[in-house]
């Protein structure tokens, strides 16, 4: 039985466990994201860590904000980049 377990109710599917980071540019505060508790700041880009499962929302929820998504990449993609200590 592929696909959700009867116990559990998780997915044993590989997509289920991966993380994409976007980076996104244009964030400005807004009545969308006024009500949170912590400013919010205005940079040039900003890095975002998404489950695959949430993908979709976190779209609508940057461009409700008013960003623009430049580049999405796994995240594995983006720690064998990232220079070692």
């Amino acid at each position: 039985m592929l696909g959700k377990s009867l116990i559990g109710g998780r997915s044993n599917s590989a997509s289920s466990n991966r993380i994409f980071v976007y980076e996104v540019t244009g964030l400005r505060q807004n009545d969308q994201n006024d009500a949170n508790s912590y400013p919010f700041r205005t940079s040039g880009s900003v890095f975002i860590q998404v489950p695959y499962s949430r993908m979709n929302a976190e779209m609508v929820r940057i461009t409700r904000m008013g960003g623009k998504i430049v580049n999405i990449r796994p995240l594995d993609a983006v720690e064998s980049t990232t220079p070692s200590e």
